[in-house]
């Protein structure tokens, strides 16, 4: 088995380091991450300028393939032509910090993870619940145990086959590997909070974005209920953004001529 691992937290993160050496053992494993943090990236391609990669040599991170640009540069790039061979299974993470409800459209860990599900390759996302890297390796024995589940179940799904997207989000616990899995829904956040305004050191006014709001919808059944009674949250995800509900009331409103 070929196995492409990315993150958006940088080559050199701990998670990403954690979740490499997690899956020693299951095949072949190519690292294509970002050169630096790209959180908060989103499932952005750099269009603007070329990409570079370069292969790093420092200790726990050789042979690693790292590119500036974002994470879904990474996988677009090793899966368009980086890589000699295509992956059976594409992982992203361990995120420094929750994924979950809103923050999956803002994620560059769970857009590493899409971009290889957009290629048709089955992906799943990892995270922690909580920032610092607390109990970093008992997250990536969590991971390891949600992969093993994964691959038990049969063959992965192979080109032209429907693939799968999984956004999983673990608690910062030393027995994370032994929490009840649960699959989940995704829940909702409050608006974020207010922007920072600051002043520069040349005087000019200058902005930081609000942190994210708290869970508003987080009842029984979502991710971030889920978290709070100390599970591991397994979310399957979708790209279909389509308004399914509304779309005879809008055909109503709007449409015009022949039916599509």
């Amino acid at each position: 088995m070929h196995i492409l691992i990315a993150n958006d937290d940088g080559y050199l993160a701990p998670g990403l380091a954690a979740l490499v050496q997690a899956c020693e053992g299951l095949g072949q494993i190519s690292v294509v991450a970002p050169e630096q943090n790209a959180s908060g990236t989103s499932n952005a391609l750099t269009l603007s300028r070329p990409l570079s990669v370069f292969l790093a040599r420092g200790e726990h991170v050789k042979g690693f393939h790292v590119i500036n640009g974002t994470p879904s540069d990474c996988v677009h790039l090793a899966l368009t032509g980086l890589l000699p061979q295509r992956p059976d299974l594409v992982l992203s993470g361990i995120n420094n910090g929750a994924n979950m409800g809103d923050d999956t459209l803002y994620s560059g860990t769970v857009a590493a993870a899409m971009e290889g599900y957009l290629f048709g390759v089955p992906a799943i996302a990892f995270s922690q619940a909580e920032k610092g890297w607390g109990e970093i390796d008992a997250a990536a024995a969590a991971a390891r145990a949600v992969i093993d589940q994964v691959l038990a179940l049969g063959p992965l799904p192979a080109a032209g086959q429907t693939p799968f997207l999984l956004n999983v989000n673990i608690p910062n616990r030393a027995d994370a590997a032994r929490l009840p899995r649960v699959v989940t829904r995704l829940g909702r956040r409050h608006a974020s909070e207010a922007v920072i305004r600051q002043t520069s050191p040349r005087g000019e006014v200058i902005y930081w974005i609000g942190p994210a709001g708290d869970a508003r919808e987080a009842g029984e059944g979502t991710d971030f209920h889920a978290v709070a009674q100390g599970c591991v949250s397994i979310t399957p995800l979708q790209v279909d953004l389509t308004d399914h509900a509304s779309r005879s009331h809008w055909a109503g409103a709007l449409a015009t001529g022949a039916a599509v």
